[in-house]
């Protein structure tokens, strides 16, 4: 087995994940128990120096999926390959060397810091771990500096504790901390969902900057469309654990292939200052997201969906390609050119 800290082949990608399904245990009654799938044949790529953009409703596997990339949750099925290698396959020795490569920043800047530990000893804590990244306590107060000064911050807040920082600042400290280890990916849940907008853009020029600067990976998950559009090279859909379009970030937001992206999109609040036309048709969704321990046949998404048809109950839809890059699941999908502007519309519910 190849060491898992030497790159692969550096013309593949970094991070390709193929059928993955996930479910979970849970209680149905007194009496019993029943499954709950969070994930469903995810299927992700991600190259090096890229940032995928991972976007869907709350309950749809975000964090799921998430806690896979992690070696946190180990999947039922599919495979996760990361640099040409299966992460899961790995022990011991490898398994630590590889969890250098990984890193995380969290949606609460203040909760995933210790509040009783310093900055120094927040943005050192991986070195406890990873002894040979600063084998001694000089290097370790050099690289600390180093790290302060990349993320925006001073030498002098060192010493400083996390109540002792502005939220952004937290923030700050939280990416100095996930690139204390040097790593290939981080995956960034929510990560300026809690800031004031000036600093989301603050955070979001950060990142984007470092990307060029290390050229380091990043799976982004959001809520905020805007945010993704902005950071995003790509943009994974999902919904009630499916990966239901993906493609480049300006096809999947100007011309959608899935009627769940094209309400997504609708939905996601825009400045016109321009004067002209309407942006197109604003999508009303009907009725409740379907239970996860109890998803419709067919088309997961027909009961919400204004021209499902009797087959989207009957059959999974097939994927369908535009431009070779951008692909969506749909019976149905829509039209490649932009929306024309036009009247509110509402969604035509369909039985489950």
């Amino acid at each position: 087995m190849s060491e898992p800290t030497t790159s692969g082949d550096a013309s593949g990608p970094l991070l390709e994940v193929t059928g993955v399904t996930k479910s979970f245990r849970v209680p149905r009654n007194a009496s019993g128990h029943t499954r709950l799938t969070a994930l469903d044949g995810v299927d992700l790529r991600l190259g090096r120096g890229e940032t995928l953009g991972v976007v869907g409703e709350s309950g749809c596997g975000k964090s799921t999926l998430a806690r896979v990339l992690l070696l946190l949750e180990r999947p039922d099925s599919g495979t996760v390959r990361f640099d040409g290698t299966d992460p899961f396959s790995l022990r011991k020795k490898e398994l630590l060397a590889w969890r250098r490569r990984v890193q995380m920043v969290f949606q609460d800047p203040f909760a995933s810091l210790n509040a009783r530990m310093s900055a120094a000893d927040i943005i050192g804590e991986p070195w406890r771990t990873h002894r040979d990244v600063a084998p001694t306590a000089r290097a370790r107060e050099t690289r600390v500096r180093e790290l302060l000064d990349l993320v925006g911050l001073r030498a002098a807040d060192a010493h400083r504790y996390p109540n002792e920082f502005s939220g952004g600042q937290r923030q700050r400290l939280g990416i100095a901390r996930a690139l204390a280890l040097d790593p290939d990916l981080i995956v960034c849940d929510e990560p300026v969902s809690a800031l004031d907008l000036s600093v989301q853009a603050q955070v979001l020029n950060l990142l984007s900057d470092l990307q060029q600067r290390l050229q380091v990976s990043y799976v982004f998950i959001s809520h905020d469309l805007s945010v993704v559009r902005h950071v995003a090279d790509r943009v994974s859909v999902m919904y009630l654990g499916k990966v239901i379009e993906h493609g480049p970030t300006e096809d999947v937001f100007d011309r959608p292939v899935h009627p769940y992206t094209s309400a997504l999109m609708s939905a996601a609040p825009a400045l016109d200052v321009s004067g002209g036309p309407p942006r197109g048709d604003r999508v009303l969704l009907s009725g409740e997201i379907p239970s996860p321990l109890d998803p419709p046949s067919g088309c997961r998404f027909r009961t919400r969906c204004r021209q499902a048809a009797d087959k989207c109950a009957e059959q999974a839809p097939p994927p369908h390609t535009r431009d070779g890059a951008h692909e969506g699941l749909c019976h149905f999908p829509l039209s490649a050119e932009p929306p024309r502007a036009g009247p509110a519309v509402g969604a035509a519910s369909a039985d489950r």
